[in-house]
Protein backbone atom coordinates (compact mmCIF):
# COMPACT_ATOMS: atom_id res chain seq x y z
CA UNK A 1 0.00 0.00 0.00
CA UNK A 2 1.42 3.38 -0.96
CA UNK A 3 2.14 5.95 1.70
CA UNK A 4 -0.40 8.72 1.97
CA UNK A 5 0.71 11.90 0.30
CA UNK A 6 0.87 15.03 2.38
CA UNK A 7 -1.81 17.49 1.50
CA UNK A 8 -0.54 20.80 0.25
CA UNK A 9 -0.36 23.60 2.75
CA UNK A 10 -3.42 25.78 2.75
CA UNK A 11 -2.85 29.25 1.36
CA UNK A 12 -2.61 31.93 4.03
CA UNK A 13 -5.83 33.68 4.94
CA UNK A 14 -6.13 37.45 4.61
CA UNK A 15 -5.98 37.75 8.41
CA UNK A 16 -2.73 35.77 8.37
CA UNK A 17 -1.36 38.06 5.66
CA UNK A 18 -2.29 41.19 7.62
CA UNK A 19 -0.77 39.83 10.82
CA UNK A 20 2.38 38.81 8.93
CA UNK A 21 2.70 42.31 7.51
CA UNK A 22 2.24 43.90 10.94
CA UNK A 23 4.67 41.46 12.58
CA UNK A 24 7.31 42.16 9.95
CA UNK A 25 6.66 45.89 10.15
CA UNK A 26 7.07 45.64 13.93
CA UNK A 27 10.52 44.07 13.58
CA UNK A 28 11.52 46.71 11.05
CA UNK A 29 10.00 49.46 13.18
CA UNK A 30 11.97 48.45 16.29
CA UNK A 31 15.19 48.29 14.29
CA UNK A 32 14.44 51.56 12.55
CA UNK A 33 13.61 53.19 15.89
CA UNK A 34 17.07 52.21 17.15
CA UNK A 35 18.62 53.62 13.98
CA UNK A 36 16.59 56.83 14.17
CA UNK A 37 17.56 57.42 17.79
CA UNK A 38 21.20 57.07 16.80
CA UNK A 39 20.43 59.28 13.81
CA UNK A 40 19.17 61.97 16.15
CA UNK A 41 22.30 61.63 18.25
CA UNK A 42 24.31 61.93 15.05
CA UNK A 43 22.40 65.06 14.04
CA UNK A 44 22.78 66.52 17.54
CA UNK A 45 26.55 65.98 17.36
CA UNK A 46 26.80 67.60 13.92
CA UNK A 47 24.49 70.47 14.94
CA UNK A 48 26.52 71.09 18.09
CA UNK A 49 29.83 71.06 16.23
CA UNK A 50 28.84 72.90 13.06
CA UNK A 51 25.44 74.59 13.67
CA UNK A 52 24.06 76.26 10.54
CA UNK A 53 27.49 77.50 9.41
CA UNK A 54 28.81 77.54 5.82
CA UNK A 55 30.63 74.26 6.56
CA UNK A 56 27.31 72.63 7.52
CA UNK A 57 25.60 74.00 4.41
CA UNK A 58 28.45 72.64 2.26
CA UNK A 59 28.19 69.21 3.89
CA UNK A 60 24.42 68.89 3.49
CA UNK A 61 24.50 69.99 -0.16
CA UNK A 62 27.37 67.59 -0.89
CA UNK A 63 25.62 64.76 0.98
CA UNK A 64 22.41 65.37 -0.96
CA UNK A 65 24.13 64.38 -4.23
CA UNK A 66 25.13 60.76 -3.41
CA UNK A 67 22.04 60.48 -1.18
CA UNK A 68 19.79 61.30 -4.15
CA UNK A 69 21.58 58.70 -6.29
CA UNK A 70 21.16 56.24 -3.42
CA UNK A 71 17.41 56.81 -3.46
CA UNK A 72 17.28 56.55 -7.25
CA UNK A 73 19.56 53.57 -7.85
CA UNK A 74 19.44 51.80 -4.51
CA UNK A 75 16.70 52.03 -1.91
CA UNK A 76 14.12 53.42 -4.32
CA UNK A 77 14.12 51.84 -7.76
CA UNK A 78 16.38 48.88 -6.96
CA UNK A 79 14.14 47.60 -4.16
CA UNK A 80 10.93 48.27 -6.09
CA UNK A 81 12.20 46.55 -9.25
CA UNK A 82 14.21 43.73 -7.68
CA UNK A 83 11.84 42.40 -5.00
CA UNK A 84 8.89 41.54 -7.34
CA UNK A 85 11.19 39.76 -9.83
CA UNK A 86 13.23 37.93 -7.18
CA UNK A 87 10.02 36.94 -5.36
CA UNK A 88 8.66 35.53 -8.61
CA UNK A 89 11.84 33.47 -9.15
CA UNK A 90 11.89 32.28 -5.55
CA UNK A 91 8.18 31.42 -5.59
CA UNK A 92 7.87 29.78 -8.99
CA UNK A 93 11.41 28.50 -9.71
CA UNK A 94 14.25 26.80 -7.85
CA UNK A 95 16.54 28.24 -5.18
CA UNK A 96 19.46 27.89 -7.61
CA UNK A 97 17.61 30.03 -10.16
CA UNK A 98 16.97 32.67 -7.49
CA UNK A 99 20.66 32.68 -6.45
CA UNK A 100 21.82 33.03 -10.06
CA UNK A 101 19.49 36.00 -10.50
CA UNK A 102 20.78 37.64 -7.29
CA UNK A 103 24.42 37.10 -8.31
CA UNK A 104 23.89 38.44 -11.82
CA UNK A 105 22.08 41.49 -10.39
CA UNK A 106 24.90 42.03 -7.86
CA UNK A 107 27.67 42.00 -10.48
CA UNK A 108 25.71 44.18 -12.90
CA UNK A 109 24.83 46.69 -10.19
CA UNK A 110 28.42 46.81 -8.91
CA UNK A 111 29.68 47.55 -12.43
CA UNK A 112 27.14 50.29 -13.05
CA UNK A 113 27.46 52.14 -9.74
CA UNK A 114 31.27 51.96 -9.84
CA UNK A 115 31.17 53.67 -13.23
CA UNK A 116 28.72 56.29 -11.96
CA UNK A 117 30.93 56.92 -8.93
CA UNK A 118 34.04 57.48 -11.06
CA UNK A 119 32.14 59.85 -13.35
CA UNK A 120 30.73 61.66 -10.31
CA UNK A 121 34.17 62.13 -8.72
CA UNK A 122 35.68 63.42 -11.96
CA UNK A 123 32.71 65.70 -12.68
CA UNK A 124 32.01 66.88 -9.14
CA UNK A 125 32.97 70.48 -9.90
CA UNK A 126 30.28 70.78 -12.56
CA UNK A 127 27.73 68.86 -10.50
CA UNK A 128 28.15 71.17 -7.50
CA UNK A 129 28.02 74.22 -9.78
CA UNK A 130 24.63 73.05 -11.05
CA UNK A 131 23.18 71.91 -7.72
CA UNK A 132 24.34 74.83 -5.55
CA UNK A 133 23.78 78.01 -7.58
CA UNK A 134 23.53 79.97 -4.34
CA UNK A 135 27.20 79.18 -3.64
CA UNK A 136 28.53 80.75 -6.85
CA UNK A 137 29.43 83.99 -5.09
CA UNK A 138 31.33 82.17 -2.33
CA UNK A 139 34.35 80.34 -3.86
CA UNK A 140 35.45 78.92 -0.50
CA UNK A 141 32.09 77.29 0.21
CA UNK A 142 31.86 76.09 -3.41
CA UNK A 143 35.32 74.51 -3.20
CA UNK A 144 34.52 72.82 0.12
CA UNK A 145 31.24 71.42 -1.25
CA UNK A 146 33.11 70.01 -4.26
CA UNK A 147 35.73 68.34 -2.05
CA UNK A 148 33.09 66.81 0.22
CA UNK A 149 31.20 65.54 -2.84
CA UNK A 150 34.32 63.75 -4.11
CA UNK A 151 34.92 62.17 -0.72
CA UNK A 152 31.34 60.94 -0.30
CA UNK A 153 30.62 59.63 -3.81
CA UNK A 154 31.95 56.08 -3.05
CA UNK A 155 29.16 55.86 -0.49
CA UNK A 156 26.90 55.16 -3.49
CA UNK A 157 28.67 51.85 -4.17
CA UNK A 158 28.28 50.47 -0.68
CA UNK A 159 24.72 51.67 -0.10
CA UNK A 160 23.58 50.30 -3.48
CA UNK A 161 24.95 46.85 -2.64
CA UNK A 162 23.39 47.13 0.82
CA UNK A 163 20.01 47.87 -0.80
CA UNK A 164 20.35 44.81 -3.05
CA UNK A 165 21.19 42.62 -0.06
CA UNK A 166 18.19 44.10 1.74
CA UNK A 167 15.99 43.22 -1.25
CA UNK A 168 17.07 39.58 -1.16
CA UNK A 169 16.62 39.23 2.60
CA UNK A 170 13.27 41.04 2.64
CA UNK A 171 12.01 38.82 -0.18
CA UNK A 172 12.88 35.84 2.02
CA UNK A 173 10.95 37.54 4.86
CA UNK A 174 14.16 38.20 6.79
CA UNK A 175 13.82 41.80 7.99
CA UNK A 176 15.95 42.17 11.12
CA UNK A 177 19.51 42.39 9.70
CA UNK A 178 18.65 44.85 6.89
CA UNK A 179 16.64 47.00 9.29
CA UNK A 180 19.40 47.10 11.92
CA UNK A 181 22.21 47.76 9.43
CA UNK A 182 21.70 51.58 9.41
CA UNK A 183 22.64 51.53 13.11
CA UNK A 184 26.24 50.92 12.04
CA UNK A 185 26.01 53.74 9.49
CA UNK A 186 25.12 56.19 12.24
CA UNK A 187 27.71 54.82 14.66
CA UNK A 188 30.51 55.35 12.16
CA UNK A 189 29.44 58.94 11.45
CA UNK A 190 29.18 59.74 15.17
CA UNK A 191 32.59 58.19 15.83
CA UNK A 192 34.25 60.05 12.97
CA UNK A 193 32.61 63.36 13.97
CA UNK A 194 33.82 63.05 17.55
CA UNK A 195 37.26 61.52 17.09
CA UNK A 196 38.42 61.92 13.48
CA UNK A 197 37.03 65.38 12.66
CA UNK A 198 39.08 67.26 15.29
CA UNK A 199 42.28 65.87 13.75
CA UNK A 200 41.41 67.05 10.22
CA UNK A 201 42.48 70.43 8.78
CA UNK A 202 38.80 70.98 7.95
CA UNK A 203 36.79 69.10 10.62
CA UNK A 204 33.74 68.59 8.39
CA UNK A 205 35.89 66.29 6.19
CA UNK A 206 35.96 63.78 9.04
CA UNK A 207 32.15 63.57 8.95
CA UNK A 208 32.26 62.95 5.18
CA UNK A 209 34.70 60.08 5.69
CA UNK A 210 32.31 58.66 8.28
CA UNK A 211 29.52 58.59 5.68
CA UNK A 212 31.58 56.33 3.39
CA UNK A 213 32.76 54.07 6.22
CA UNK A 214 29.18 53.79 7.51
CA UNK A 215 27.91 52.76 4.08
CA UNK A 216 30.52 49.99 3.89
CA UNK A 217 29.51 48.76 7.35
CA UNK A 218 25.83 48.78 6.37
CA UNK A 219 26.56 46.39 3.47
CA UNK A 220 28.89 44.13 5.47
CA UNK A 221 26.28 43.77 8.25
CA UNK A 222 23.95 41.85 5.90
CA UNK A 223 26.45 39.38 4.44
CA UNK A 224 26.12 36.80 7.27
CA UNK A 225 22.35 36.67 6.74
CA UNK A 226 22.82 36.04 3.02
CA UNK A 227 25.35 33.28 3.75
CA UNK A 228 23.01 31.52 6.20
CA UNK A 229 20.27 31.41 3.57
CA UNK A 230 22.54 30.26 0.77
CA UNK A 231 22.19 33.56 -1.07
CA UNK A 232 25.67 35.07 -0.66
CA UNK A 233 26.37 36.86 -3.93
CA UNK A 234 28.74 35.38 -6.50
CA UNK A 235 30.54 37.31 -9.25
CA UNK A 236 28.54 36.47 -12.36
CA UNK A 237 28.68 39.14 -15.04
CA UNK A 238 25.56 38.31 -16.98
CA UNK A 239 23.65 41.48 -17.80
CA UNK A 240 21.72 39.48 -20.40
CA UNK A 241 20.15 37.26 -17.70
CA UNK A 242 16.36 37.32 -18.30
CA UNK A 243 15.70 38.32 -14.70
CA UNK A 244 18.28 41.12 -14.79
CA UNK A 245 16.77 42.45 -18.00
CA UNK A 246 13.34 42.31 -16.42
CA UNK A 247 14.64 44.21 -13.37
CA UNK A 248 16.19 46.79 -15.71
CA UNK A 249 12.92 47.28 -17.57
CA UNK A 250 11.16 47.90 -14.27
CA UNK A 251 13.97 49.95 -12.76
CA UNK A 252 14.62 52.49 -15.49
CA UNK A 253 11.19 54.17 -15.34
CA UNK A 254 10.94 53.70 -11.59
CA UNK A 255 14.03 55.89 -11.09
CA UNK A 256 11.58 58.76 -11.07
CA UNK A 257 8.39 57.08 -9.93
CA UNK A 258 9.28 55.88 -6.44
CA UNK A 259 11.85 58.58 -5.64
CA UNK A 260 9.79 61.65 -6.39
CA UNK A 261 10.00 62.81 -2.77
CA UNK A 262 13.80 62.72 -2.85
CA UNK A 263 13.86 64.55 -6.18
CA UNK A 264 11.62 67.24 -4.74
CA UNK A 265 13.84 67.48 -1.64
CA UNK A 266 16.84 67.89 -3.94
CA UNK A 267 15.05 70.68 -5.80
CA UNK A 268 14.50 72.29 -2.41
CA UNK A 269 18.20 71.91 -1.60
CA UNK A 270 19.18 73.58 -4.86
CA UNK A 271 16.85 76.53 -4.27
CA UNK A 272 17.65 76.53 -0.55
CA UNK A 273 21.29 77.34 -1.36
CA UNK A 274 20.14 80.91 -2.01
CA UNK A 275 19.24 81.30 1.69
CA UNK A 276 21.85 81.46 4.44
CA UNK A 277 21.40 78.27 6.46
CA UNK A 278 18.64 77.09 4.10
CA UNK A 279 20.11 73.64 3.29
CA UNK A 280 20.73 73.02 6.98
CA UNK A 281 17.21 74.04 8.09
CA UNK A 282 15.64 71.87 5.40
CA UNK A 283 17.84 68.89 6.24
CA UNK A 284 17.06 68.96 9.96
CA UNK A 285 13.38 69.64 9.28
CA UNK A 286 13.12 66.61 7.02
CA UNK A 287 15.05 64.53 9.55
CA UNK A 288 12.26 65.05 12.09
CA UNK A 289 9.66 64.16 9.46
CA UNK A 290 11.58 61.01 8.58
CA UNK A 291 11.44 59.80 12.18
CA UNK A 292 7.78 58.62 12.10
CA UNK A 293 7.98 58.07 8.35
CA UNK A 294 11.00 55.80 8.72
CA UNK A 295 9.91 53.93 11.82
CA UNK A 296 6.33 53.22 10.75
CA UNK A 297 5.74 54.29 7.15
CA UNK A 298 8.84 52.83 5.52
CA UNK A 299 8.67 49.79 7.83
CA UNK A 300 5.11 49.07 6.70
CA UNK A 301 6.00 49.55 3.03
CA UNK A 302 9.06 47.31 3.34
CA UNK A 303 6.97 44.60 4.97
CA UNK A 304 3.99 44.88 2.62
CA UNK A 305 5.83 44.87 -0.74
CA UNK A 306 6.77 41.15 -0.66
CA UNK A 307 3.16 40.28 0.27
CA UNK A 308 1.74 42.42 -2.55
CA UNK A 309 4.29 40.96 -4.99
CA UNK A 310 3.43 37.38 -4.02
CA UNK A 311 -0.32 38.09 -4.37
CA UNK A 312 0.24 39.70 -7.77
CA UNK A 313 2.40 36.75 -8.89
CA UNK A 314 -0.49 34.39 -7.99
CA UNK A 315 -3.01 36.65 -9.72
CA UNK A 316 -4.89 37.09 -6.44
CA UNK A 317 -6.14 40.63 -7.06
CA UNK A 318 -8.92 40.40 -4.45
CA UNK A 319 -6.30 39.66 -1.79
CA UNK A 320 -4.09 42.44 -3.14
CA UNK A 321 -6.94 44.96 -2.88
CA UNK A 322 -7.61 43.91 0.70
CA UNK A 323 -3.93 44.10 1.66
CA UNK A 324 -3.61 47.50 0.03
CA UNK A 325 -6.65 48.82 1.91
CA UNK A 326 -5.25 47.49 5.15
CA UNK A 327 -1.91 49.17 4.43
CA UNK A 328 -3.58 52.52 3.77
CA UNK A 329 -5.58 52.27 7.00
CA UNK A 330 -2.43 51.56 8.97
CA UNK A 331 -0.65 54.53 7.35
CA UNK A 332 -3.53 56.80 8.38
CA UNK A 333 -3.59 55.24 11.86
CA UNK A 334 0.08 56.15 12.37
CA UNK A 335 0.81 59.18 10.19
CA UNK A 336 -2.08 61.52 11.03
CA UNK A 337 -1.43 61.57 14.81
CA UNK A 338 2.31 61.87 14.13
CA UNK A 339 1.58 64.83 11.86
CA UNK A 340 -0.52 66.56 14.53
CA UNK A 341 2.07 65.95 17.22
CA UNK A 342 4.95 67.28 15.11
CA UNK A 343 3.04 70.40 14.14
CA UNK A 344 2.13 71.34 17.72
CA UNK A 345 5.44 70.29 19.32
CA UNK A 346 7.76 71.41 16.51
CA UNK A 347 9.51 74.20 18.46
CA UNK A 348 10.06 72.26 21.72
CA UNK A 349 11.42 69.26 19.79
CA UNK A 350 13.83 71.30 17.66
CA UNK A 351 14.92 73.31 20.71
CA UNK A 352 15.56 70.17 22.79
CA UNK A 353 17.30 68.15 20.08
CA UNK A 354 19.36 70.71 18.17
CA UNK A 355 19.74 74.01 20.07
CA UNK A 356 23.17 73.35 21.56
CA UNK A 357 26.65 74.69 20.85
CA UNK A 358 26.67 76.76 17.66
CA UNK A 359 22.99 76.04 16.85
CA UNK A 360 21.16 79.23 17.86
CA UNK A 361 17.58 80.16 18.82
CA UNK A 362 17.19 81.72 15.36
CA UNK A 363 18.21 78.40 13.82
CA UNK A 364 15.59 76.68 15.99
CA UNK A 365 12.84 79.03 14.78
CA UNK A 366 13.76 78.53 11.11
CA UNK A 367 14.03 74.76 11.46
CA UNK A 368 10.71 74.56 13.33
CA UNK A 369 9.03 76.48 10.50
CA UNK A 370 10.45 73.97 8.01
CA UNK A 371 9.09 71.12 10.18
CA UNK A 372 5.62 72.70 10.13
CA UNK A 373 5.64 72.98 6.36
CA UNK A 374 6.91 69.45 5.79
CA UNK A 375 4.58 67.94 8.41
CA UNK A 376 1.35 68.94 6.66
CA UNK A 377 2.27 66.41 3.95
CA UNK A 378 3.37 63.56 6.24
CA UNK A 379 0.28 61.50 5.47
CA UNK A 380 0.92 61.96 1.74
CA UNK A 381 4.60 60.95 2.01
CA UNK A 382 3.59 57.68 3.66
CA UNK A 383 0.54 57.02 1.51
CA UNK A 384 2.40 57.50 -1.76
CA UNK A 385 4.94 54.85 -0.76
CA UNK A 386 2.18 52.30 -0.15
CA UNK A 387 0.35 53.10 -3.39
CA UNK A 388 3.50 53.08 -5.54
CA UNK A 389 4.42 49.68 -4.04
CA UNK A 390 1.07 48.36 -5.29
CA UNK A 391 1.85 49.58 -8.81
CA UNK A 392 5.27 47.96 -8.77
CA UNK A 393 3.91 44.67 -7.44
CA UNK A 394 1.70 44.71 -10.56
CA UNK A 395 4.86 45.50 -12.63
CA UNK A 396 3.32 48.79 -13.73
CA UNK A 397 6.09 51.40 -13.69
CA UNK A 398 4.67 53.74 -16.31
CA UNK A 399 1.88 55.22 -14.22
CA UNK A 400 4.10 56.21 -11.26
CA UNK A 401 6.54 57.84 -13.70
CA UNK A 402 3.86 60.01 -15.29
CA UNK A 403 2.44 60.96 -11.90
CA UNK A 404 5.92 61.68 -10.53
CA UNK A 405 6.78 63.90 -13.48
CA UNK A 406 3.64 65.95 -12.85
CA UNK A 407 4.52 66.17 -9.15
CA UNK A 408 8.07 67.35 -9.88
CA UNK A 409 6.77 70.12 -12.14
CA UNK A 410 4.21 71.06 -9.48
CA UNK A 411 6.96 71.16 -6.84
CA UNK A 412 9.07 73.55 -8.92
CA UNK A 413 6.10 75.85 -9.52
CA UNK A 414 5.04 75.76 -5.86
CA UNK A 415 8.65 76.42 -4.79
CA UNK A 416 9.09 79.46 -7.00
CA UNK A 417 5.87 80.96 -5.65
CA UNK A 418 6.34 80.12 -1.95
CA UNK A 419 10.07 80.73 -1.49
CA UNK A 420 9.62 84.46 -2.06
CA UNK A 421 7.12 84.60 0.82
CA UNK A 422 8.31 81.98 3.28
CA UNK A 423 11.99 81.61 2.41
CA UNK A 424 13.47 78.13 2.87
CA UNK A 425 10.31 76.96 4.65
CA UNK A 426 8.33 77.69 1.48
CA UNK A 427 10.41 75.03 -0.25
CA UNK A 428 9.38 72.53 2.43
CA UNK A 429 5.71 73.39 1.95
CA UNK A 430 6.10 72.99 -1.82
CA UNK A 431 7.51 69.50 -1.30
CA UNK A 432 4.54 68.55 0.88
CA UNK A 433 2.03 69.92 -1.63
CA UNK A 434 3.73 68.05 -4.49
CA UNK A 435 3.40 64.79 -2.50
CA UNK A 436 -0.34 65.46 -2.18
CA UNK A 437 -0.61 65.99 -5.94
CA UNK A 438 1.29 62.78 -6.60
CA UNK A 439 -0.85 60.80 -4.16
CA UNK A 440 -4.11 62.10 -5.57
CA UNK A 441 -3.20 61.08 -9.13
CA UNK A 442 -1.98 57.63 -8.08
CA UNK A 443 -5.06 56.89 -5.99
CA UNK A 444 -7.40 57.80 -8.85
CA UNK A 445 -5.56 55.60 -11.35
CA UNK A 446 -5.09 52.64 -9.01
CA UNK A 447 -8.74 52.71 -7.98
CA UNK A 448 -9.73 52.34 -11.62
CA UNK A 449 -7.03 49.74 -12.28
CA UNK A 450 -8.07 47.44 -9.43
CA UNK A 451 -11.77 48.03 -9.77
CA UNK A 452 -11.93 49.81 -6.45
CA UNK A 453 -10.56 49.46 -2.95
CA UNK A 454 -12.69 49.36 0.21
CA UNK A 455 -12.62 53.14 0.56
CA UNK A 456 -15.50 53.11 3.04
CA UNK A 457 -13.32 51.24 5.54
CA UNK A 458 -10.43 53.63 4.85
CA UNK A 459 -12.63 56.70 5.42
CA UNK A 460 -14.22 55.19 8.53
CA UNK A 461 -10.73 54.52 9.89
CA UNK A 462 -9.74 58.13 9.08
CA UNK A 463 -12.76 59.37 11.03
CA UNK A 464 -11.73 57.40 14.12
CA UNK A 465 -8.20 58.73 13.76
CA UNK A 466 -9.50 62.30 13.55
CA UNK A 467 -11.40 61.91 16.82
CA UNK A 468 -8.37 60.24 18.39
CA UNK A 469 -6.24 63.27 17.53
CA UNK A 470 -8.26 65.52 19.87
CA UNK A 471 -6.44 64.40 23.06
CA UNK A 472 -3.15 64.68 21.15
CA UNK A 473 -3.83 68.33 20.35
CA UNK A 474 -4.80 69.07 23.96
CA UNK A 475 -1.75 67.39 25.54
CA UNK A 476 0.75 68.73 23.01
CA UNK A 477 -0.64 72.26 23.22
CA UNK A 478 -0.25 72.17 27.01
CA UNK A 479 3.41 71.19 26.59
CA UNK A 480 4.18 73.67 23.80
CA UNK A 481 2.74 76.64 25.74
CA UNK A 482 4.65 75.91 28.96
CA UNK A 483 6.97 78.67 30.17
CA UNK A 484 9.88 76.28 30.61
CA UNK A 485 10.81 76.57 26.92
CA UNK A 486 11.66 80.25 27.35
CA UNK A 487 14.18 79.45 30.11
CA UNK A 488 17.84 78.62 29.45
CA UNK A 489 19.20 75.13 30.18
CA UNK A 490 16.97 72.93 32.44
CA UNK A 491 17.37 70.20 29.82
CA UNK A 492 16.30 67.40 32.16
CA UNK A 493 13.06 69.17 33.10
CA UNK A 494 12.38 70.01 29.45
CA UNK A 495 12.98 66.40 28.40
CA UNK A 496 10.64 65.15 31.12
CA UNK A 497 7.97 67.67 30.09
CA UNK A 498 8.17 66.61 26.45
CA UNK A 499 8.05 62.89 27.22
CA UNK A 500 5.11 63.32 29.59
CA UNK A 501 3.22 65.22 26.90
CA UNK A 502 3.96 62.55 24.29
CA UNK A 503 2.93 59.82 26.75
CA UNK A 504 -0.38 61.54 27.47
CA UNK A 505 -0.96 62.02 23.74
CA UNK A 506 -0.32 58.37 22.91
CA UNK A 507 -2.42 57.18 25.84
CA UNK A 508 -5.35 59.39 24.88
CA UNK A 509 -5.12 58.41 21.22
CA UNK A 510 -5.05 54.67 21.94
CA UNK A 511 -7.84 55.11 24.49
CA UNK A 512 -10.14 56.57 21.84
CA UNK A 513 -9.39 53.66 19.51
CA UNK A 514 -10.01 51.20 22.33
CA UNK A 515 -13.46 52.75 22.86
CA UNK A 516 -14.18 52.42 19.13
CA UNK A 517 -12.73 48.87 19.10
CA UNK A 518 -10.82 49.76 15.94
CA UNK A 519 -9.44 46.92 13.85
CA UNK A 520 -6.05 48.63 13.50
CA UNK A 521 -5.53 48.72 17.27
CA UNK A 522 -6.87 45.18 17.54
CA UNK A 523 -4.27 43.85 15.11
CA UNK A 524 -1.45 45.62 16.94
CA UNK A 525 -2.68 44.54 20.37
CA UNK A 526 -3.11 40.94 19.22
CA UNK A 527 0.49 40.87 18.06
CA UNK A 528 1.66 42.30 21.41
CA UNK A 529 -0.37 39.73 23.37
CA UNK A 530 1.12 36.86 21.37
CA UNK A 531 4.60 38.23 22.04
CA UNK A 532 3.89 38.54 25.76
CA UNK A 533 2.39 35.05 25.82
CA UNK A 534 5.54 33.55 24.33
CA UNK A 535 7.68 35.39 26.88
CA UNK A 536 5.47 34.14 29.73
CA UNK A 537 5.84 30.47 28.69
Amino acid sequence: MSEPTASPAAPPTQQDENQSVIKSAGVIGVATFSSRILGFIRDMVIARLFGATPAADAFFVAYRIPNLLRELFAEGSMSAAFIPVFTEYHTLKSKQDAWELASAAFTTLLTIVTGITLVGILGSTGIVWLLAPGFHDDPTRLEMTTLLTRIMFPYLIFISLAALAMGVLNSLRAFAAPAFSPVFFNLFIIGCALFLAPAMPEPIIGVAIGVVAGGAAQFAMQLPGLRRRGMLFGFTFNPGHPGVKKIGRLMIPSLLGLSVTQINITVSTILGSFFAGGPTYLFYGMRLIQFPLGIFGVALVTAILPTLSAQAARGALDELRTTLGFGLRMIIFIMLPAMVGLIVLRTPIVHLVFEHGTFTAHDTAETALAVLCYAVGLWAFGGVRIIVSAFYSLKDTTTPVISAAIAVVANILFSLVLMSRLGAAGLALATAMAAMVNGGILVAVLNRRLGGVDWFSVLRSAGRVGIGCVPIIAACWWVAEAQIWAQPDDWIAKSAMLFVGIGLSVGGYLGVHALFQSEELGVLWGMVRRKLGRFAR
